[in-house]
């Protein structure tokens, strides 16, 4: 007897499991034909939008003059918003809401919007980067592609995390990143591992399209060949303090150089106007135009982009310089994204901190690239695993210790405002349970006022 009912507990157990692999496989190939077509429409955009930049960037070059034109094309991409673009101006942070709360999900036209914006800015010099373009390309399609399949609002939120991963992974060429940055960035202190095959599945095919259409990504070398000891290490983390803070200097004074705009201007399209006439004068005062566009390509053969900052030579101020045209600019209203110059900005202060802890430029210039955006934009593990795809794992360890000590030295700030904080990175921070960035910040503000 006692034979008989475990030969039938075993049969069932066994009819359990194939039940349960044939859910799995269903599941599976039912996300694949959703994420497959979603992913190479994102990687194909991205692909478009890559050249695009490129194309406008050399046509710049080519034509000088576009420049003083500046403030004419952040009118028109205003007033494009004001009209046509009101709900879709909240951006990457509209999208991290939708993930959080799904609601009227993200309008389709913010992909025209945002690539238009972008392209224009760049066109005329702007200081802006691409990531945001990426991903609310990203975000919009996989969202429109949720409407069209009718899927239930817990299927939407992943495949809005998946449209994040495509776009991020396509447009960097990093799709391991781009799979944890659209976990990482939605929640301070928290991952969503039930999304983590989906994003990393969709990034890479984002990715591989993007390289398919002929896409080639920047490569930054680290010459230098130091040994990983604990020194080295040690000098990464208190260098990672300066990161840190320097992101937080960055997002602080984006966000309150905005809202001052937004106040003293009501009317938006005039604020783009007022941003790309303060970047004329900028670089009218300074003598120069290597802080205009993306960074990664310089107008004349001794212009400063990111990889310069690889190379043997030091260059003591151009992060402040970049930070400073870069916020003017996105404080303005002008669009894009604030990654590839907090890439710049990031590898510009490592230049600069290197020979003060007597470190090859080109290792401390790969560190303060990731690391700067990982504070400011709090996502250490995202960075950590950019870094070692962009520069390889030599460096892994320092890169690892600067991207957590940034996000550690940056605080409950960052640039996406929506970014919720699920854990808090101290104990004593006195945040409700799901605050949000902007929630943080208004308490520290009304704080201040109170003290006041």
């Amino acid at each position: 007897m006692r034979a008989t009912f475990r030969h039938l507990h075993d049969r069932f157990d066994a009819a359990m499991f194939a039940r349960d692999r044939h859910g799995h496989v269903m599941s599976v190939l039912r996300w694949g034909l959703i994420l497959i077509p979603m992913a190479a429409a994102v990687g194909t955009l991205c692909a478009a939008f890559l050249w695009s930049l490129d194309a406008v960037t050399r046509l710049r070059f080519a034509c000088p003059w576009l420049v003083y034109l500046l403030p004419v094309g952040g009118f028109v991409v205003g007033l494009l918003y004001h009209l046509t673009g009101r709900s879709v101006e909240g951006g990457n942070n509209l999208i991290v809401e939708q993930i959080h709360e799904p609601g009227g999900g993200v309008p389709l036209r913010m992909a025209p919007l945002i690539f238009f914006g972008t392209v224009v800015t760049h066109l005329f010099g702007g200081s802006a980067g691409r990531e945001g373009t990426a991903v609310q390309l990203g975000g919009s399609l996989a969202s429109g592609f949720g409407r069209a399949l009718g899927l239930e609002a817990e299927a939407t939120r992943i495949l809005l995390m998946t449209g994040i991963a495509a776009g991020f992974g396509a447009v960097f060429g990093t799709p391991i990143a781009g799979a944890v940055f659209a976990l990482e960035v939605l929640a301070i202190g928290r991952v969503e591992y039930r999304a983590l095959m989906p994003c990393l599945a969709a990034a890479l095919v984002g990715d591989w399209t993007c390289l398919a259409w002929g896409i080639h990504h920047a490569v930054y070398r680290v010459d230098a060949l130091v040994p990983v000891d604990a020194l080295l290490v040690a000098k990464a983390g208190i260098a990672g303090i300066a990161f840190g803070l320097v992101g937080l200097a960055f997002a602080e004074a984006h966000h309150a150089l905005g809202g001052w705009l937004k106040r003293a201007v009501p009317y938006g399209p005039l604020r783009p106007v007022i941003g790309g006439l303060a970047v004329i004068a900028l670089a009218w005062l300074l003598g120069t135009r290597d802080y205009l566009g993306l960074g990664t390509l310089a107008a004349t053969p001794g212009g400063l982009t990111i990889a310069s900052f690889f190379g043997p030579a030091t260059h003591p101020w151009s992060w402040a310089l970049k930070l400073l045209f870069t916020v003017v600019t996105l404080s303005a209203g002008f669009k894009g994204g604030e990654v590839t110059p907090l890439f710049f900005i990031g590898a510009a202060l490592g230049n600069a901190l290197a020979p003060v802890f007597g470190v090859p430029t080109g290792v401390f210039a790969a560190v303060g690239f990731v690391a700067l955006f990982a504070g400011a934009a709090n996502t250490p593990l995202a960075c950590t695993f950019m870094g070692i795809e962009l520069f390889g794992a030599t460096y892994a360890v320092p890169i690892a210790v600067a991207c957590v000590v940034a996000y550690l030295c940056s605080g409950h700030n960052g640039i996406y405002l929506s970014q919720r904080v699920a854990v808090p990175k101290v104990p004593a921070a006195d945040l409700p349970p799901g605050a949000t960035l902007r929630d943080a910040r208004t308490r520290r503000t009304d704080r201040r006022r109170a003290r006041g």
